[in-house]
């Protein structure tokens, strides 16, 4: 589904993806496991087209993308939540959801996958009316979660989507990632907890310093001794 060779990305003068070659086929989670700064979130701008890569080639279902505008992107059928949320705390819950399905023009799906959302995150519906800024920070990662689904997206990309949330949520988060995976949404997971990524994920990337430095399967990375001494807390 998704062929990355040789991608190079620069921020200004500092390069930081240097030569990152990648694959995710249609129906897999793949996991980008790193410490914070290796690239992992700069690699999913790139995907998403917020980042031009300087070389190297991104191809999205046999068709070349790199470079191209991130509303192409998301027409594409891709779709990134970024880390830190980002939801438009003005808006109301409800109008955030809408929002995500902005290049779409089939009223009825559209209301049957808001449904679909306020079925997933329960949390949503009880606040639609509510004013995202409000809303708590495990609340407003299931909004951010549930605005990228209103795309529709066939990859959804997701950059630390446990990131400073309270225990319980992240296994709510986990769950409904695995969840959206299951109804036919390929996923690539950018994420701090090895551990917890590793166990929902088929394979994985290791990224250090900008460059592919290990990849297996989840249960070959679980088992890798580089990767439980950097990552996984050494056990």
């Amino acid at each position: 589904m998704l062929k990355v060779e040789d991608i190079n990305v620069y921020y200004g003068n500092i390069q930081a993806l240097k030569g990152v070659s990648l694959e995710v086929n249609e129906g897999e989670i793949v996991t980008l496991i790193g410490a914070n700064g290796a690239g992992k979130s700069t690699l999913l701008k790139t995907l998403s087209g917020l980042l031009k890569p300087k070389k190297g080639s991104i191809q999205y279902l046999g068709k070349p993308i790199s470079g191209k505008a991130a509303q192409t992107i998301v027409k594409a059928g891709i779709s990134h939540v970024p880390e830190g949320r980002r939801v438009f705390a003005n808006m109301t819950v409800e109008e955030n959801l809408e929002l995500g399905a902005y290049l779409r023009s089939d009223k009825n799906e559209i209301k049957k996958d808001l449904d679909k959302v306020y079925e997933v995150f329960p949390r949503l519906q009880e606040r639609k009316k509510q004013l995202s800024g409000t809303l708590s920070g495990g609340e407003q990662q299931m909004l951010a979660m549930g605005r990228a689904i209103m795309a529709r997206p066939k990859l959804l990309l997701l950059d630390e989507p446990s990131m400073g949330l309270a225990p319980l949520f992240v296994k709510t988060i986990f769950k409904v990632i695995q969840e959206i995976n299951q109804s036919g949404t390929t996923i690539l997971l950018v994420e701090q907890n090895a551990n917890m990524a590793l166990s929902i994920a088929d394979r994985g990337y290791v990224i250090e310093t900008g460059k592919v430095v290990l990849s297996g399967t989840a249960a070959e990375l679980q088992e890798s001794d580089d990767l439980k001494q950097a990552y996984l807390g050494g056990h």
